[in-house]
């Protein structure tokens, strides 16, 4: 057997196609898509593996190291080899080849970080590469019902109106509180500096597949006092964003998770940070029971969201939520102290 190596060609996503078969994970589908010749807008570098038979090369395995959109302190990685060239030291010639070149990256981030499935091959080999998990991800389904629907203020169709709100995607409030919750359970590996436009275009816009918001409010008097102009509205508390097409870029390469009819909608849930623990988790379990009453609802589930943990971890015991297919973690290359 004769390895060489040379940068991602065109036509290279086919002939590793028909070595590779089908995507072995969920997350291989995803990072597949991010095979694609180097460049430097945004920075990427890609190595093919060939096969030498005969004098004829074929492509067998490949790595891409880049730059991400959002959490810019670490740099994305994947590798992938066909199963009949594994163990055979193409993997880890690929990582090091892309480290090298992940150390003369124009940001000056050379830390990388891998999404793997527990229990697969992929996950040993980045194990054995000295990548250790920071994350772990899981996709729920929470069924119709689940939650009790809650009771605003006196139980009238009026309190309720005053505290549940459509709002409209393109709202600056909104767009403010998401980034700051994104930002706020994604401290284990920082997404940078959200901007309002950023908010708007990764998680609001129609190209974001967003098509609805919901969001749930402190009552107007606990904000403002009694008597308020009916104009005033208390603070937003919590939201839930929808989604036509699949979920958000949450963190990395992902192409979102299609909806079909009869299918779990896709929704954002999440929190003002700035509430204390136990309103925050009151508040998300309330708009989780209006969203949830009569359709079910897919969650993205980080265990750094402590708030909607403490109100989806015991419908998974009881039965009433399910996990979606396997979990996902997000491993890196270790921080070393200075």
């Amino acid at each position: 057997m004769t390895i060489a190596y040379r940068e991602w060609r065109d036509g290279d996503d086919l002939a590793l196609l028909e070595m590779w078969g089908g995507p072995e994970t969920d997350q291989a589908r995803q990072f597949r898509a991010t095979l694609a010749p180097s460049g430097n807008a945004p920075w990427r570098r890609c190595i093919v593996a060939e096969d030498v038979v005969d004098g004829v090369a074929i492509p067998v395995a490949a790595g891409v190291v880049h730059e991400a959109s959002l959490h810019p302190e670490r740099l994305w990685v994947y590798v992938e080899v066909s199963r009949d060239h594994r163990r055979t030291g193409i993997g880890s010639t690929l990582l090091a080849m892309l480290r090298h070149e992940a150390g003369q990256s124009p940001s000056g981030v050379s830390r990388l970080r891998t999404k793997v499935e527990p229990g697969t091959p992929g996950a040993a080999f980045a194990e054995a590469a000295g990548l250790a998990p920071i994350q772990r991800s899981r996709l729920v389904v929470v069924e119709p019902g689940a939650l009790k629907l809650p009771v605003f203020g006196d139980g009238s169709e009026a309190a309720a109106s005053e505290q549940v709100e459509d709002l409209a995607t393109g709202s600056v409030e909104l767009s403010d509180v998401v980034g700051r919750y994104y930002t706020a359970v994604h401290d284990w590996d920082s997404p940078g500096d959200l901007s309002i436009a950023t908010v708007q275009r990764l998680f609001l816009d129609d190209l974001s597949g967003a098509h609805g918001a919901i969001v749930l409010r402190a009552p107007k008097a606990s904000a403002f006092g009694a008597g308020v102009p009916a104009s005033k509205k208390g603070r937003l508390q919590a939201f839930a964003v929808s989604y036509a097409q699949g979920g958000p870029e949450m963190g990395g390469p992902e192409e979102g998770h299609a909806t079909k009819a009869g299918e779990p909608s896709d929704v954002f849930l999440g929190h003002d940070p700035e509430l204390s623990a136990e309103d925050a988790r009151a508040a998300v379990r309330d708009l989780l029971a209006l969203i949830a009453y009569q359709y079910p609802v897919l969650l993205e589930l980080d265990d750094s969201m402590d708030a909607l943990r403490a109100v989806v971890e015991p419908l998974l015991e009881s039965g009433k939520a399910r996990q979606a297919g396997a979990e996902t973690l997000i491993v890196s290359d270790p921080v070393y102290p200075a």
